[in-house]
């Protein structure tokens, strides 16, 4: 459009985990007196919930239909949609490089922006990182999502400088969900006066959900108690049904699937638990807080920069079964639960609005491209 700043993402699919999200809030916020955003999805539709915001915001977006492994096959659709939209910034998320950086070279955006998500070495494999490494050193920009990551991506690509912009989520959306406490807890088979533990994530290796069955499991042995909800998919789910019924606790832990519910999720919930073994800046942790609940994680990655030990939750050490089933029998109280999700609720409310995320990454697209629109 002529006069807009052509902005395109690019994440390898519109899944609706953590990464993709944030994406997704950054496209639909984006001014468009200013912007004309626009999305690459690497894979095929999957039938998200994020597809439905961007397909609702009148969001163009190309999908290039990639199957697992890599596809060689992917690069000629990639450049036809960077022919297509013509974008003055790039901004690529995850392991996307290794399908962009062809378009990238060819097409020559004004700026290449690449946000990193989670901890460097984490966040993807090697000759994704190679890749990245030439994207950093033909001009792309870091981004990172907390001072953690930053520090890790410096180390890893011998960055001289990194620029954090945190993430941020639409705090009302969880604060006021649209089906309240009781109705979703009657309607999903919880009563009301029982202590619910929840813990949104992908079922991965990254997430530790194993460790987080031994803990609650050592916290509340008993056949009458606090219950435990997992929310998510991914590969490790058969395995972990498998443990949670070997530890006779199959009909105390729920496995929730896939959900487009989370802000009603979270407000049925009592306390949120993370129990990874690596995290970048963690977001259904924020919307945990902002959904006034308190929270206990794994001190790891950008994790201690969200919220203060004793304060709105309880960090415990990577790995630590023992830190972890302590700290779930102390928000097992019913006044520690209900000071500490009451700071949580308002440390959200002053640090995570999506809004402020929104206007540092607008800031950063304008800051780079003055002159750039209309050629």
């Amino acid at each position: 459009m002529p006069g807009l700043l052509r902005v395109l993402h690019v994440v390898p699919s519109l899944r609706p985990d953590g990464a993709e999200r944030i994406a997704v809030h950054i496209v639909v916020g984006l001014d468009r007196r200013r912007f004309a955003p626009s999305v690459i999805s690497i894979s095929r539709r999957v039938g998200s919930d994020l597809e439905r915001t961007l397909d609702d915001a009148g969001v163009e977006v190309w999908y290039l239909g990639k199957g697992g492994g890599f596809d060689p096959r992917t690069y000629r659709p990639m450049h036809e949609a960077f022919r297509a939209c013509r974008p003055h910034v790039l901004h690529t998320h995850l392991d996307a490089v290794r399908y962009t950086l062809p378009a990238m070279i060819h097409w020559k955006p004004r700026l290449t922006v690449h946000t990193i998500h989670n901890i460097a070495k984490h966040e993807m494999e090697w000759h994704g990182r190679l890749l990245q490494r030439i994207a950093y050193r033909r001009g792309a920009l870091p981004i990172a999502v907390s001072q953690e990551v930053a520090k890790t991506a410096m180390r890893l690509y011998d960055l001289k400088s990194c620029e954090v912009i945190q993430n941020g989520v639409p705090i009302q959306a969880y604060c006021s969900p649209r089906i309240p406490r009781f109705e979703w807890r009657a309607a999903h088979g919880f009563g009301q006066q029982d202590i619910l533990f929840v813990c949104v994530g992908r079922l991965a290796r990254q997430k530790n959900h194993m460790l987080l069955l031994q803990a609650f499991v050592r916290a509340h042995p008993a056949d009458h108690g606090p219950r435990l909800v997992l929310a998510g998919t991914g590969p490790l789910e058969a395995r972990l049904k498998a443990e949670a019924s070997r530890l006779g606790m199959g009909d105390r832990i729920h496995f929730m699937g896939r959900r487009t519910d989370i802000p009603e999720l979270l407000g049925a919930m009592d306390v949120f638990v993370l129990s990874s073994d690596w995290e970048g800046n963690p977001v259904a942790l924020m919307e945990a807080m902002c959904a006034g609940l308190p929270v206990i994680s794994t001190a790891v990655g950008g994790v201690p920069e969200l919220f203060d030990d004793g304060v709105e939750g309880i960090l415990v050490r990577r790995g630590d079964t023992c830190g972890l089933s302590s700290a779930m029998l102390a928000l097992g109280q019913s006044d520690t639960r209900q000071r500490m999700g009451a700071a949580a609720a308002l440390r959200a409310q002053s640090n995570f609005d999506v809004t402020e995320m929104v206007r540092a990454y607008a800031q950063v697209y304008s800051r780079a491209c003055l002159g750039a629109v209309g050629r």
